[in-house]
């Protein structure tokens, strides 16, 4: 039944996940590409936000996710026109010199530029890129599974053209999705089984077994991503990424904090399990579950707290009266300006990894 006024519990989990996964990129972007041995040594004590003196900033896989939220607030009905704005989306973003882009990406947005349309400027990448900015489709499409798949290969095709980043995006769309439905329970068994149907690929059907194995077993984190053969650190494969995020969130239903404690510890692509993780824990608990401490120290502007606040409603207004909505606006020119502040404080970051501890 359609209704006129937003969904609460729609808004907050909407809301939740946008929040975590800002939480878990900016604690987690610190820590970027330094391994796990590396990051026992450099700092003691609670996890807290790094970037700049006790604050955290978001880097691209929260920037993605949001610029697929407006998206959808554009066109919730239409993957084909859905992409075609995500494309512009992602043409203005890189002229925003944004601080950190991976490379597939930046292929795709130049190929974008040059006038390949966005149905074939995606390059062959098995890269993190799609799965970092899915969960969003799949909260929203929760009831929808047909839809779900269109948009979440839609938003992938874009920029990565690949079994393992397509199948990777899906199976955060579809965890996310299957919570939502279960009103922020996620099942394990349930969740798993369906996992497993999303790609015939052995590597990804061994990868399921052993999340599964682990699981019955009571593996902590560090223990399932060294079975995997990520000891030191959790490169940006997606078959590396999305698995350890999804054991870590499986492996510790319902917290937050150890959930993403966990996969932080692992080291390596540390914002990008930590958004995905955050994306996944914030949409079970909703926004309240995320420690306040961490999203009080979140530093952003002009992709604000208040901006983040005002997309999640608007998507569970949308998506309650089955009515296109406008994105939310913003100061966009003031990117320019934050992504330069951005990029000093992580030269200052690169320049401190040349001192010890190493």
């Amino acid at each position: 039944m359609v209704t006129t006024e937003p969904n609460v519990e729609l808004q907050e989990r909407f809301a939740g996940l946008l929040f975590g996964t800002a939480v878990g990129d900016a604690l987690g972007l610190p820590a970027e590409n330094l391994s796990a041995d590396q990051i026992r040594r450099r700092w003691k004590g609670q996890w807290k936000m790094r970037f700049f003196f006790g604050r955290g900033m978001v880097s691209d896989d929260t920037e993605h996710t949001l610029m697929v939220a407006q998206a959808l607030l554009s066109h919730p009905e239409d993957a084909m026109a859905f992409q075609r704005t995500l494309a512009w989306n992602f043409r203005w973003w890189l002229v925003g010199l944004p601080g950190g882009v991976g490379l597939a990406t930046a292929r795709a947005c130049l190929k974008l530029w040059i006038g390949f349309p966005p149905g074939k400027s995606g390059v062959h990448s098995a890269g993190s890129g799609p799965p970092m900015r899915s969960a969003i489709l799949g909260a929203y499409f929760a009831d929808e599974p047909q839809r779900r798949r269109e948009f979440v290969l839609a938003s992938s095709r874009l920029t990565h053209q690949g079994w393992q980043a397509e199948t990777a995006a899906l199976a955060v769309a579809e965890s996310v999705a299957l919570t939502m439905l279960n009103h922020g329970h996620p099942d394990s068994s349930e969740i798993v089984a369906t996992l497993l149907r999303l790609s015939p690929e052995e590597e990804w059907q061994v990868l399921l077994n052993a999340i599964e194995i682990s699981l019955k077993a009571q593996h902590s984190v560090s223990e399932f991503a060294c079975n995997l053969g990520l000891k030191k650190a959790v490169s940006g494969y997606s078959m590396h990424v999305v698995p350890v995020a999804l054991y870590a969130w499986l492996r510790h239903p319902g917290d937050f904090r150890t959930a993403l404690i966990s996969v932080l510890e692992c080291g390596g692509d540390t914002d990008t399990t930590g958004a995905i993780l955050g994306a996944l824990s914030g949409v079970s608990g909703s926004k309240r579950s995320i420690p306040s401490e961490w999203l009080n120290a979140l530093w952003e502007w002009p992709r604000s707290r208040s901006l983040v606040e005002r997309i999640a409603a608007r998507l569970a207004e949308q998506k309650s009266s089955g009515r296109a909505r406008r994105p939310v606006h913003y100061f966009w020119p003031g990117l320019i300006l934050r992504n330069l502040f951005f990029f000093a404080i992580v030269l200052v970051h690169g320049f401190r990894r040349l001192l010890p501890p190493y």
